[in-house]
């Protein structure tokens, strides 16, 4: 009895020394103005600056190359006859397919402007259709492929779907509380309008280099049918758009997280003690001293983290399969390596601090496993919940295109489809992006001290604190199973031996 009394008083005491450390910390980054301070600004990362740099600017050549090529005449810069070898020549023209990116563009950025408009009012609800919708228009999606005798991209659908329905199944117990975060991270975006403004500046950013993307797009459509090298040249430029979506989505990203974190760490946007013109500062940072932080990261976070999300939702329902268990466990902790250096958690850091991105994901993950957030952080599944949006929103930018081009140039109907899709993706990913950086920065407030969650809604920090108690008990009765377990097939190895 007197030793549960010492060990419940020691961990009072460790409790209380944590929470006085935490109100310290915070309160130094305010008294000493560590947060957008210019001496602590320096370039970063300047090596993959000028690698995204570069790539845009002889991409963007290639493009309108491409693009003129085939623009109202056919083989205008006479090149086909350098890529007879490669792909096959026809007859297309650039200005069959621009019309079908342009709709694709049009329709992304739509959807990721209705995203924008409904975000105080039917955000929940449309959060809620995009998790249970997914799968069935991935199902329809896939029949549709097999009907039109497109048996690769049919299975690949269908594989999707699966895999989405697995995971919705793995993870059903943790939606409710997933939910709540997004709430509330929807609650605070809407109380800062000029964080909407900025993902609306950046879609009409994103739409001006996709006229200049599909415009070189359409031309490599145009000019081959059937042929792998097409492909591959489709996938390279795929890869680009990514790229360069990643990075003008984690900028908002930067921008929008480095304001939520001032606005929850000085007790409000009107507080005496808050930097004036965040919101340009932070804008500001973003796009010079820590671009190349920003372009590094966007290169590996979203597919690391995507990869970590699938291997923990089908992990948590293995149940006693050793073997694949042991696999699986082999797995999860190299991810979790990975994950070490490369999460979004540290855009946070690079808005606030400036730090360069590597350091930035360390000190974030050092944060949350020192103070026990990891587990709440490993439970929450609001990464994953705005990414089924972030695809359903490709989907159907990718089933018109698809659609209408199925009508004119059936035996192009998956090439323009399967690049819409992507075009999609990304301007409803810029408009998804906003609720995101809230998410972060309110588990990086959480972690540096719980007491500014407190005094930003009580009702909330007591559900915060309820459910870290619960996933910490959950790992300690787990971690006592694995070890009882061991100790009993020692002690049983060791009588068999006798």
């Amino acid at each position: 009895m007197s030793d549960s009394n010492i060990s419940s008083s020691a961990s009072d005491s460790a409790s209380i020394a944590t929470v006085d450390q935490n109100v310290g910390r915070s309160q130094s980054i305010i008294d000493g103005g560590e947060t957008f301070s210019p001496e602590l600004r320096h370039w970063r990362d300047v090596f993959w600056l000028a690698i995204f740099i570069i790539h845009l600017i002889l991409l963007g050549f290639v493009l309108v190359v491409l693009g003129l090529n085939r623009f109202k005449k056919s083989d205008r810069l006479n090149i086909d006859r350098y890529t007879n070898r490669v792909w096959e020549n026809n007859n297309g023209l650039t200005e069959n397919y621009w019309p079908k990116y342009a709709v694709a563009g049009g329709i992304g950025a739509i959807l990721g402007w209705i995203w924008l408009l409904l975000l105080g009012s039917r955000a929940n609800q449309m959060m809620k259709v995009s998790v249970h919708i997914l799968t069935t228009y991935l199902a329809v999606v896939s029949v549709l492929c097999f009907w039109c005798k497109q048996f690769f991209w049919g299975v690949a659908f269908a594989t999707g779907a699966a895999l989405q329905f697995l995971y919705v199944i793995s993870v059903i117990d943790r939606l409710s509380f997933t939910m709540l975060v997004l709430q509330k991270a929807v609650k605070m975006v809407w109380s800062l309008p000029e964080v909407t403004r900025v993902a609306y500046a950046f879609m009409a950013v994103m739409l001006l280099w996709m006229g200049i993307w599909s415009f070189g797009t359409a031309g490599v459509v145009a000019s081959s049918r059937g042929d792998l090298g097409r492909w591959w040249l489709l996938v390279v430029l795929s890869v680009s758009l990514f790229w360069t979506g990643a990075v003008l989505c984690n900028i908002v990203h930067v921008i929008v997280s480095g304001l939520v974190f001032l606005v929850l760490i000085h007790g409000g946007r009107n507080a005496s003690s808050m930097p004036p013109n965040s919101l340009m500062k932070s804008l500001r940072y973003a796009v010079t001293t820590s671009f190349g932080s920003i372009c590094y990261g966007s290169l590996f976070t979203a597919s690391i983290r995507t990869l970590r999300w699938e291997i923990r939702g089908f992990r948590s329902k293995i149940g006693n399969n050793e073997c694949l268990l042991c696999c699986v466990d082999f797995l999860f902790q190299l991810v979790e390596t990975l994950v070490r250096f490369f999460n979004k958690y540290a855009y946070v850091q690079i808005a606030v601090y400036g730090k360069g991105f590597n350091r930035s994901a360390r000190d974030a993950w050092e944060l949350f496993q020192s103070t026990g957030v990891e587990a709440l952080v490993a439970y929450d599944c609001s990464g994953a919940v705005l990414l089924m949006g972030t695809v359903l929103g490709g989907l159907i930018t990718g089933t018109c295109a698809g659609v209408w081009t199925w009508i004119t140039w059936r035996d192009k109907m998956i090439m323009v489809g399967s690049t819409a899709m992507l075009m999609g993706m990304v301007l409803v990913g810029l408009a998804m992006v906003v609720v995101e950086s809230a998410v972060t920065s309110i588990y990086i407030c959480y972690a540096e001290d719980p007491l500014l969650i407190q005094r930003w809604d009580p009702q909330f920090f007591n559900q915060m604190s309820e459910t870290l108690h619960q996933r910490l008990q959950h790992r300690s009765a787990r971690a006592r199973e694995v070890l009882t377990h061991n100790q009993l097939d020692s002690h049983m190895q060791d009588t068999f031996h006798l």
